[in-house]
């Protein structure tokens, strides 16, 4: 039995919800996902040297953002999290993810590495 046959076996009940995690599309439950409170970032870049397939610096704010989740193996994401210098990369786990990300507030951040916004009145 080939994938292709065993994923339309696996997706033939129309009510299932395909995530994207499932074992037959290649990818693995996890309980664990790596975050970056971006609010603590200090924008070091450390992260990104020593994982380069999980993290990027975003070019607005010059923050560390984790983007992807199966880029660098656990071991390389965990010394990324230890060369920290802010300890503000977690392990948190994976069903909160969603919930973190949209509890930055990323209009109120500083610009880290540019003039701050000056107020003209």
């Amino acid at each position: 039995m080939d994938l292709n046959s065993i994923g339309e076996a696996y997706f033939d009940d129309e009510t299932q919800e395909i995530t994207g995690y499932e074992p037959v599309l290649g990818g693995q439950l996890t309980e664990k996902a790596v975050w970056v409170d971006e609010s603590r970032c200090i924008g070091c870049r450390y992260c990104v040297h020593v994982a380069t397939n999980t993290f990027i610096v975003d070019e607005q704010y010059g923050r560390s953002r984790a983007i992807r989740q199966d880029g660098d193996n656990l071991e390389t994401l965990q010394e990324a999290i230890d060369t920290c210098p802010v300890d503000c990369i977690h392990w948190v786990n994976f069903n909160n993810l969603e919930d973190l990300e949209n509890s930055l507030e990323r209009d109120m951040f500083q610009s880290l590495g540019k003039l701050p916004r000056m107020n003209k009145h």
